[in-house]
């Protein structure tokens, strides 16, 4: 503990020791104010300024430490200042005593609370961080709560000291009025309890509830003022509940969960129903990744036993196999089985003309306008295309054209280390392109631990992929016939010949194009649609969801927003809810391939969270052994000293599939005591999960119970005393270090 926290401790312990070693409580008692109030009139008759600069700071420290009296100081204030100069020396001595008990917590107990808490308390620092000024201003207009505790806990949050100070002093000004105007009438109050009566308390509490209506009517106003422009276009009568734009993943399930609850709904998608995951990203790349795969384990076959296999293969083939499992999965997400499900589903652009109007170009010609109570955005995102000089010229592949390719590239760069792009960079080194990866950053997969990225990268040059990391790319240009990028390596530069070069940079929002600009409706700073916690825009039944929305760009995350936006928009008049972004799992369909959950090492340094964490290694596992796959690792963040789980990444085969155990235990508040006490089959993959849980486990025994149950044991076996086991207890108190010490503690 740093000295400064240490002197702190040790003052505010002497202060408060003090106050009742001195008998405090005894001089703050309502008898005692009573029996000494026509002394104290007398005294600050004779020593006007003393007795206010006195009565001042005792107040000032009262508060601070948050001691028991400031009641009944605030009635003495009444009874020997008056009303109006009790009022002034009450309000200003409180406020300014209550901001040094919030200044002290925070000095001694913040870092100390969000390290341990931090990912609990995420959403209430956001909340307090947007309207914590608010929010304290409501439980400061109601005495009923101790204003002491509201001291000390708003110390623990992201609200400004300024901002803490101000909403104190507005307040508590109601409340200190009622007490120093009872002590005007001190000597006709016979306790504390006949200040605040059953009908003011309630008056109180109307009193605090009052700013929460008034935000209701404040919301109110704003959107009414939002429409206002568009007022006298709005319908009578609406043709539909909601339409969504976009039928992509958070799309369909929009007008799913719209159909379901029997609401009318109409679906404008103007390129493919099934969006980017269907026809361009994550269903084409695993079909592309499989069939790599399959080759891979052709070249392994010694591992397997198998002496001589060999694989002849058209690429071509390859890629109509491809969209052969695109065309089966089709249907799924077909017009005619949105239909069946009562949504109308029209293929056309669509543009919002007004809140409750959607203007559709169909695909057909002609153009339909239809009228809404509600509109989702599932406008989804496009490759990035960075403005390279000369990178245009080279007609660059994305993630949406590269599945038109039938010729394998003799030599294919691959711009970018993100997930798209490892994924697609190792498959068409397994098909027997010279592939070049290209990375500004130090590593690839900057969003993972280094060991993480470090594992990938080993595999990738195990099977020919140069990587280039720390390479940024300058300049495209063509030499002596031959496409050729100019990179800036360590202060120099770096030409790199290719055939075709795949730009894999990430993927940029749809924001434009379809109405969002004439509604004056705005976006962040990642050109992301802005939305609340309910995924409302701008206008309040206007709502965004998926890529276009943010924060992440996941098909399974695109869906999950799609039900707080069609539940809200359609009955959010009545109840609304909250994105719930707790517990986000991700995969990168590598080989080995890497899921995530919650925080990694990296992050929760980053973040100053704190944390414990246990490997276990999957080279150990007899499932992996048997099927020649025993690399990788469970890696497992805990809260420290206990088995709450703050974040997984698992390194290995399936580890898509291996972290959803430890999703389900985040989501549900699972620690990895309950993984350790459950059953998995043996022998599969799955026992990593409740090994990585032993591991833990292992970590809770300390060196002295090691000690008292190999003394026990001996005892049992008669090798030993009775009194050595005794002496073996009597040592487990002093030696807790653990028995068993983690990889990675």
């Amino acid at each position: 503990m740093k000295a400064g926290k240490l002197g702190l401790i040790v003052l505010l312990a002497v202060l408060v020791a003090a106050f009742f070693a001195l008998g405090g409580p005894r001089y703050l008692s309502f008898e005692a104010i009573k029996a000494q109030q026509a002394a104290l009139s007398d005294y600050y008759a004779a020593h006007r300024a003393a007795t206010i600069g006195a009565f001042f700071v005792l107040y000032v420290v009262v508060t601070a430490l948050s001691l028991p009296g400031a009641a009944l100081m605030t009635l003495v204030a009444g009874a020997i200042f008056g009303l109006v100069t009790g009022t002034i020396l009450v309000s200003f001595a409180s406020s300014i005593g209550a901001t040094l008990a919030f200044l002290a917590s925070r000095f001694l107990l913040r870092d100390w609370v969000q390290a341990k808490f931090g990912a609990r308390l995420a959403g209430i620092n956001a909340g307090v961080a947007r309207e914590g000024g608010f929010y304290l201003f409501t439980l400061r207009l109601i005495p009923v709560l101790p204003f002491f505790a509201i001291n000390l806990l708003m110390g623990l949050t992201p609200i400004r000291t300024r901002t803490f100070y101000l909403v104190s002093q507005a307040g508590m000004l109601a409340g200190t009025l009622v007490y120093v105007n009872a002590g005007t009438q001190l000597a006709q109050i016979t306790s504390l309890k006949g200040i605040l009566s059953p009908g003011l308390l309630g008056a109180f509490v109307l009193l605090g509830i009052f700013p929460l209506v008034a935000k209701k009517v404040i919301d109110m106003a704003k959107a009414r003022k939002v429409y206002a422009r568009w007022a006298h276009l709005r319908p009578a009568k609406f043709d539909n509940n909601v339409v969504v734009i976009g039928a992509g993943s958070g799309g369909l399930v929009s007008a799913y969960i719209a159909a379901a609850v029997k609401a009318r709904v109409t679906l404008v998608e103007k390129h493919k129903m099934g969006g980017d995951c269907l026809n361009f990203g994550c269903v084409p790349s695993k079909a592309l990744i499989r069939s790599a795969k399959f080759l891979s384990h052709v070249k392994r076959a010694p591992e397997f036993g198998v002496r001589d296999v060999q694989a002849r293969f058209d690429f071509a083939d390859v890629m109509r196999r491809v969209q052969s499992v695109v065309a089966a999965i089709e249907p799924h997400d077909s017009a005619e089985r949105y239909a069946g499900l009562g949504v109308d589903v029209l293929a056309g652009s669509a543009r919002i003309t007004s809140p409750w109007t959607v203007e559709v170009a169909l695909a057909g010609g002609g153009t339909r306008t239809v009228t809404t109570r509600a509109i989702v955005i599932a406008a989804g995102a496009r490759p990035l295309v960075p403005p390279i000089p000369g990178l245009a010229d080279m007609q660059p592949l994305t993630s949406d054209t590269v599945w038109n390719m039938r010729v394998l590239p003799g030599r294919l760069l691959v711009l970018g280390g993100g997930p798209i792009g490892c994924e697609l960079a190792q498959a068409f080194a397994r098909f027997g392109a010279q592939v070049t990866q290209v990375e500004m950053a130090p590593r690839i997969m900057l969003r993972e631990d280094p060991e993480v990225s470090d594992a990938v990268m080993k595999q990738f040059r195990a099977e020919g992929v140069t990587l280039l990391t720390g390479h940024k790319a300058k300049e495209f240009r063509m030499e002596g016939g031959e496409k050729i990028l100019v990179a800036e390596h360590d202060g120099r530069d770096v030409k790199i010949a290719f055939d075709e070069v795949l730009c894999a940079l990430g993927r940029t929002p749809n924001v434009t194009g379809y109405g969002l600009e004439e509604l004056g409706i705005p976006v962040t700073k990642t050109r992301t649609v802005e939305t609340n916690e309910y995924l409302e825009t701008l206008y309040p039944n206007i709502y965004a969801v998926g890529d276009v929305a943010g924060p992440y760009q996941f098909t399974h995350t695109a869906a999950h927003q799609a039900w707080y936006a069609a539940v809200n928009a359609l009955f959010g008049t009545f109840r609304k809810f909250k994105a719930d972004y707790s517990v986000i799992p991700w995969a990168t369909f590598t080989e080995p391939e890497v899921a995530r959950v919650g925080l990694n090492e990296t992050e929760a340094g980053e973040k100053g969270i704190a944390h414990a964490v246990y490997v276990y290694g999957i080279d150990d596992l007899d499932r992996a052994i048997a099927d020649s796959e025993a690399h990788g690792m469970v890696k497992v963040l805990t809260e420290p000293g206990s088995d709450r789980i703050l974040g997984v990444t698992i390194v290995g085969e399936h580890a898509g599939d291996l972290i959803a155990e430890y999703v389900m235990a985040m989501k549900h508040g699972l620690g990895l005591n309950k993984i350790l006490g459950t059953i998995h089959i043996y022998p599969t993959l799955t026992e990593a999960n409740k090994y990585a849980a032993g591991v833990w486990k292992r970590s809770t025994v300390t060196m002295g119970q090691h000690a008292f149950l190999e003394a026990f044991q001996a005892w049992r076996r008669g090798a030993g005393g009775l009194g050595a086991v005794l002496g073996k207890l009597m040592a487990m108190g002093g030696d807790k270090r653990p028995a068993y010490k983690p990889e990675r503690h």
